[in-house]
Order: C-alpha cells, then structure tokens, then sequence
C-alpha cells in the first residue's frame, strides 16, 4: 500500500526487453535502504525490485502491467514518480493507493489559473463513473482530489508545490484537443 505522496523522482537509466519490461531508476532513495523484493510504486503503478546496483534498483513488469500502464513506453532519460512502501507506522497524508492500475487517461486541458496548474483528463469508459467530486485520486502516483467530473472528464489542480516535487508538469493536451496519452494512472 502506498499514499500517493510522492517521496521522489527517480530517473530511468536503462529500459529493455518487452514482456516483462526491465526498468532501471536512479533515485536520491538510498539503496542501503532498499532490499530485494521490495515494493515502490512508480508513477503509482506497484513493483518489486528484482536487483539493485550502482546504477539503480531494477524492476521488471509484465504484460498485464504493460496493457494498463505507460511503463512499456518508458524510455532512458524519462522521469517517473517514486514512492515507497507505506508501513502502517507511517502517517497517511494522501489517501490509501494499493498500486494496481485500473486504467490510461488522456490528458485533454492544461490551464494556469494563478499560480494552481489545472488538467481536465479523460477517463476510460469503464471507471468514468466511479470517479466523483471531491474524491480522491491517483494521478501518476500523485494523490489528488477531484476538483470537478463533466462526463468522462474530471479535474484535477496542482498547487506550487505538487507541481514541483512531481512529473506532473510534463504532462501537456495535444494541440488538436484530442490529448496526449498520460502517465497517469488511476488507482483506488
């Protein structure tokens, strides 16, 4: 289980093989405080580090992980989000995120409304109605609330800080308003 509170943002060093996908993500995460097995959630999605080394810690995820995800996509340089493990001593600042990923969005709006960063994103057909008002959500492992729902459309804003201490920035709609497929990831 996880919070949704990102802890850092990790970059990938190496991406290959294609079912399962070998990710490679160097991080400020200390590895002494990493073992074999471990789970981190990246950009929200649950995986277990399978190998750790001097140029980061390794993950490897498979096909379902891959059909749900953007981590197929992943590329060496890409920035992703990084959270470990919740212990249950842990303070729960975010919302409760087990990790598995019900489904892509489509980022369809980006607008600055002061100094908040507002995205409408598009939601699958099959979770668009589960999505509500005022409720949470896991945005590319970014605990969130829904700030509005129009259809298969909800609203999401970032403060300052969120924007700063997370890969949300990168995320832009395509000019022809269609969007861009996210890294997002929306959990439960």
């Amino acid at each position: 289980m996880f919070t949704g509170l990102v802890e850092t943002v990790g970059t990938v060093r190496r991406a290959t093989g294609e079912s399962p996908r070998r990710l490679t993500i160097t991080s400020s995460i200390p590895n002494a405080e990493i073992a074999i097995g471990d789970s981190v959630a990246i950009d929200g999605c649950c995986l277990t580090v399978v190998e750790k080394g001097p140029e980061g810690l390794s993950f490897e995820a498979a096909t379902e992980t891959l059909r749900r995800t953007t981590l197929g996509g992943l590329r060496q340089g890409a920035r992703v989000n990084l959270e470990r493990a919740l212990r249950l001593s842990d303070r729960l600042g975010g919302h409760l995120v087990s990790g598995h990923v019900d489904g892509l969005g489509r980022v369809v709006s980006r607008e600055l409304v002061g100094s908040a960063l507002y995205f409408g994103i598009e939601a699958p057909a099959d979770i668009a109605g589960l999505i509500a008002s005022q409720g949470s959500i896991c945005v590319a492992g970014v605990s969130l609330t829904v700030t509005g729902v129009e259809g298969r459309v909800f609203s999401i804003g970032l403060i300052p800080h969120t924007v700063a201490v997370t890969t949300l920035d990168d995320l832009r709609a395509a000019p022809d308003g269609l969007g861009e497929d996210l890294r997002s990831r929306f959990l439960d």
